[in-house]
């Protein structure tokens, strides 16, 4: 149970605004209170940081790739033993397709509550969970990123992929694999993140800032970043799992490298367990034997292993998208609803409950709510890959015009066609290996 947290966001507000209130009156002495009060929080957050970490946990969670390897179970590492580019080129348009519709449908109502989808569905008369791209946008002229309009993520007005982080970092990793070669280090990855990022989010912008402030990358995620365990690690996984093929252990390890960079303990497994399970569902033929493939390449004693279990056995129970919400909210009340652990079991959640159907995955798993478009990306690689190509519906890809938009500096516009050869080439690289 997470501790109770006092409403410190009120608390902040009415210091800031009597604050002026008082200073507006003629009040002296503000600015000194307002230093004591800084002084005091500053205090208060170092004593939180130097709380000793439960000893035994941190032995089960550890942060080198050799320790984390020794904990963890048996597993297949790699499953092809040749690399059949026809098989696969079908497998990794379905997965990059798939990937891309889930982040699109989902980033329109990124973060919305299940009430607040379902009322904007009546509303504008679209069925619920979504078909199909939502018909209209309550912010419409608004811009994500600064690049897409809101309106460009619905089915009339979309013209090609629109921006989105889980999409960008998903082009950056074949950026970084063409630059610095499949052996990268963590290093590599920071080097590409000053050159390509012009801003970062939550654990990422915490790395961003101490790589430019000169903070070596293996380093930069452990100075001021309480980030570490979020899903913004998890949401790049994906393209080392198109460069690794059915080749699990290699994808884990090339999500290590990059986790590394701005995550620790749970942030770090989850890119590694999701590009492990996307890497495996290119050689079987349903999400759950990828998911349990997946858990072999993270530490057996970790919390997000254990939280993969119990969402492998509530998932059977589970019948739509409410209760797999609430399941999710009982079990994980007070954890951050961008975190790895809790939306993970909310992307097994909605792989079970479609399987391979992709327009019920993806669906669903938006109609969950919380970082639904990083979730409902993640599925679509997953069902995508297992699918192919010809199992997904042409309406998830038919604006797609063959288009995608990134915020990369200097890399904004690429063409999809052109992205699947360039994947292909660096798996049929890793295979030659």
């Amino acid at each position: 149970m997470y501790p109770q947290i006092p409403d410190f966001h009120r608390l902040v507000t009415q210091v800031a605004e009597y604050s002026s209130l008082k200073h507006e009156y003629g009040a002296e002495g503000v600015s000194d209170i307002l230093k004591e009060a800084e002084s005091a929080l500053k205090i208060i957050i170092s004593k939180i940081k130097e709380l000793p970490n439960n000893t035994e946990l941190e032995k089960l969670e550890p942060d080198n790739l050799m320790d984390i390897r020794k904990l963890r179970t048996d597993g297949p590492r790699r499953i092809w033993t040749n690399f059949n580019r026809n098989r696969y080129m079908e497998k990794l348009e379905g997965a990059i397709i798939a990937r891309f519709a889930g982040c699109t449908l989902g980033a329109a109502v990124e973060f919305w509550s299940i009430e607040k989808m379902e009322e904007w569905a009546k509303h504008i008369g679209d069925q619920f969970p979504p078909v199909d791209y939502w018909s209209k946008i309550t912010n419409p002229i608004d811009l994500r990123y600064d690049k897409s309009l809101f309106e460009e993520y619905t089915r009339d007005k979309m013209d090609g992929v629109p921006v989105d982080d889980d999409i960008t970092y998903t082009i950056l990793d074949l950026l970084i694999a063409e630059e610095q070669g499949l052996n990268f280090t963590t290093s590599d990855v920071g080097k590409a993140w000053l050159k390509y990022l012009p801003y970062a989010c939550t654990a990422e912008d915490v790395a961003l800032r101490n790589l430019k402030a000169g903070i070596p990358a293996m380093q930069a995620a452990d100075i001021d970043n309480p980030y570490c365990q979020w899903i913004g690690a998890d949401i790049r996984s994906d393209g080392w799992a198109y460069m690794a093929p059915a080749y699990p252990e290699k994808a884990a390890e090339m999500a290590y490298k990059d986790a590394y960079l701005s995550h620790r303990r749970n942030g770090i497994y989850g890119e590694m367990f999701f590009s492990a399970v996307q890497s495996a569902a290119f050689a079987v033929d349903n999400a759950i034997d990828a998911i349990k493939i997946g858990l072999s390449e993270i530490p057996k004693g970790c919390i997000l292993y254990k939280e993969v279990i119990w969402a492998l056995e509530a998932g059977k129970d589970i019948k739509n998208y409410r209760e797999a919400r609430q399941a999710v909210d009982n079990r994980f009340n007070g954890m951050s609803g961008v975190h790895t652990n809790n939306n993970a079991c909310l992307t097994i959640f909605g792989l079970m409950m479609g399987g391979n159907d992709v327009t019920k995955v993806i669906s669903n798993i938006v109609a969950m709510g919380l970082d639904n478009d990083c979730t409902a990306a993640t599925a679509g690689s997953i069902v995508g890959a297992i699918v192919g190509k010809d199992g997904i519906p042409a309406k998830w890809y038919k604006n797609f015009n063959n288009k995608v938009r990134t915020y990369l500096i200097n890399q904004e516009w690429f063409e999809i066609d052109n992205l699947i050869e360039r994947y292909a080439a660096q798996a049929e690289k890793l295979y030659s290996l």
